[in-house]
């Protein structure tokens, strides 16, 4: 065997001897699949890093090249048609079995983990919540709506709700006569109703100015002839049909469910998607504070 070769063995056995000693000393339990997946690496890379190191030394110093030159030269340097060492070969096909091992069987899929343990804590305390306050009467949801409020809408929409003067959604008032107007004139289907999207154009000219002001004023007094196509969709009372289609009296459960799942275009930006952020129990507290903001009850 070449002495350079033994001589890096030599040294990765040194190494590894070496690793043993500090994992002694630290009283580290190679019984742990993750400790000894990350030690049996180590003894890997010492070994290999070593030989093949040797290896490639010891050729550079005693080979001679030899076979085909390629056509192409750079300043006169060519390089010769040899086929792909084998070693590196198959050392790249190992690193690729490796990894897909990895991947599906080693750490840390199968390993102890703080987030899993965080979230299978946070899962087991969401369903004790959710049994606890399944009955809530309406005071005890506003409460905790306005807990959630505070912290998760208020930095846009304001303490009050009021929309920090019209920088964002103002959720004291239901629906401003300008908003009626552009989903009249651009559609709607931004929050996946179960009827479908609204279409542009719905209404014009002054049937689209009297349906935004009948909207605007919360419905109330005669409604404009232009009401009976909303009409299809949102109902008569303007309530959306058993949540089939927006609310457009209040902020409905359903209403403000869509909007934390999907989101929603603002004057200072998008509102992102609060999916899967609250339980159903605190999207209908929520729901129940916000329409307590509004004056259009």
């Amino acid at each position: 065997m070449n002495g350079m070769i033994v001589k890096a063995l030599v040294m990765a056995g040194v190494l590894i001897v070496g690793t043993l000693v500090v994992v002694k000393q630290m009283n580290i339990d190679l019984s742990d699949p993750v400790n000894m997946i990350t030690f049996i690496g180590a003894v890997a890379i010492a070994v290999l890093t070593f030989g093949v190191s040797a290896k490639y030394m010891a050729q550079m110093k005693n080979d001679t090249a030899t076979g085909e030159l390629s056509e192409d030269n750079w300043d006169g340097i060519g390089e010769y048609k040899n086929p792909l060492p084998s070693g590196w070969a198959w050392s790249f096909v190992a690193t690729l079995i490796w990894a897909i091992w990895y991947f599906l069987m080693g750490y840390p899929l199968n390993a102890y983990s703080q987030i899993g343990e965080w979230n299978q804590e946070t899962k087991a305390y969401n369903t004790k919540f959710e049994a606890k306050h399944k009955n809530a009467d309406a005071q005890t949801l506003k409460d905790m709506g306005e807990s959630i409020f505070l912290v998760q809408c208020a930095p846009c929409h304001g303490d009050t709700g009021d929309g920090l003067s019209g920088k964002a959604q103002n959720l004291t008032k239901r629906i401003s006569k300008e908003q009626v107007l552009y989903a009249i004139k651009n559609g709607s289907h931004n929050f996946k109703y179960p009827l479908g999207a609204m279409p542009a154009g719905m209404a014009q000219g002054k049937d689209a100015e009297a349906v935004a002001e009948y909207v605007s004023n919360g419905l109330k007094g005669k409604a404009p002839a232009s009401w009976a196509t909303c009409a299809g969709c949102h109902g008569q009372d303007g309530k959306g049909n058993g949540g089939t289609a927006p609310n457009l009296v209040e902020y409905d459960n359903t209403l403000v469910a869509q909007v934390l799942e999907h989101g929603k275009k603002g004057v200072i930006g998008k509102m992102p998607s609060f999916k899967n952020r609250f339980t159903p129990v605190q999207e209908k507290a929520l729901a129940e504070y916000i329409k307590s903001l509004s004056s259009n009850k």
